[in-house]
């Protein structure tokens, strides 16, 4: 690991003495290309017998699983405290000298485990053990709230905040060279560099299709293929400690809140922000003349999903009749929908056989 990691601060240096323009955009490309790759290994689990009987993880429960991340400073503990149930089972789950706590926020019907992950940025870039496992962790989430702005240290192991997935098309093939598209104008990545970066990988015959002018980072990205795109919120705690005209312009920056957990200043808020990156919605589903029941999950927005989680079992939906009886993602109520018909918050649906 040493030599990596002595390889990997090398090429950070080399990047950053590497003055950016037109000669040296392939040197650049390289370099990051060879750094992506010893950050993979870095975070690929050891295969000495050792390491066998590690192992770090939390079970995933409720609805969705917000990860929080942050030094113990910030007001982390108080955060947790405030914003779970404290009825909800606060079991800990020991790793080495890292303790992570999960609790539940429970917000319009639904259960968000909200996690506690304190070590995930000691040693987590530099790939030790305990980093590694924190890192596996934090990718299962939904969504990231960050208590101090940490991305360069998530950028490093492979999570994307608040970007999305380049829209690039890459295909290995057995033969016939590169073929090499795109849609639009590229200004960041030539085809060129796009060669050198996929030799670095030990790739010579490939599908490459640009849909969009993306940069050499966004194309090793898609190489590498296990980026995690997360949303992310900002939080910016201990408002109170400040001027009101820092408060405001934090407040103005994207993808953040301001709170004061001492003072319980705009927790409400935060939590309705939360609730908008998750994406939940709540549906609730009828009887015939009985009473209703109550779902609710992560992204369950169409009637296929739905119906795939109540009837499981049963091979043909197509043998079903679909009836949003109130809610307002129909025009009438009720009102027949088919598979793809997506559901809005609090619709109610009735699942009838032919």
């Amino acid at each position: 690991t040493m030599g990596i990691l002595e390889k990997i601060a090398e090429i950070e240096r080399e990047i950053a003495r590497t003055q950016k323009n037109k000669a040296t955009e392939y040197h650049l490309g390289l370099l990051k290309a060879k750094l992506a790759k010893y950050r993979a290994q870095l975070l690929e689990p050891s295969k000495s017998a050792g390491a066998k009987g590690e192992g770090f993880d939390v079970m995933k429960s409720g609805d969705a699983r917000v990860a929080l991340i942050g030094f113990p400073s910030v007001g982390k503990s108080t955060f947790l405290s405030l914003m779970t149930s404290t009825e909800s089972e606060a079991a800990s789950y020991e790793f080495t000298t890292l303790t992570c706590i999960p609790g539940v926020i429970q917000y319009k019907g639904a259960n968000i485990q909200l996690l506690d992950l304190p070590g995930i940025i000691e040693g987590a870039a530099q790939g030790k053990g305990r980093g590694r496992q924190v890192i596996a962790v934090a990718r299962t989430a939904d969504v990231v709230i960050m208590i101090e702005l940490l991305e360069k240290e998530l950028e490093s192991v492979g999570i994307r905040l608040n970007r999305e997935k380049p829209n690039i098309y890459f295909k290995i093939k057995k033969g016939g060279g590169l073929s090499f598209n795109s849609t639009v104008p590229l200004t960041q990545c030539s085809e060129k560099l796009v060669q050198l970066i996929l030799h670095e990988y030990k790739i010579f015959n490939a599908e490459v299709l640009f849909r969009e002018d993306s940069t050499p980072d966004d194309f090793i990205d898609v190489i590498v293929g296990n980026r995690v795109y997360m949303p992310c919120l900002y939080v910016y705690n201990k408002v109170d400690q400040i001027s009101i005209e820092e408060v405001d312009r934090l407040a103005h920056r994207p993808n953040s809140v301001v709170i004061s957990c001492g003072m319980k200043l705009n927790l409400d808020y935060l939590l309705e922000m939360l609730w908008e990156y998750l994406s939940l919605i709540c549906i609730y589903t009828k009887k015939r003349g009985g009473a209703q029941i109550h779902f609710s999950g992560l992204l369950f927005t169409s009637v296929t999903f739905l119906c795939g989680l109540v009837y499981a079992t049963l091979k043909f939906l197509n043998c079903f009749i679909l009836l949003v009886l109130q809610g307002t993602s129909t025009k009438y109520s009720p009102q027949r929908v088919g598979l793809t018909h997506v559901m809005e918050h609090e619709d109610v649906i009735q699942i009838v056989k032919k």
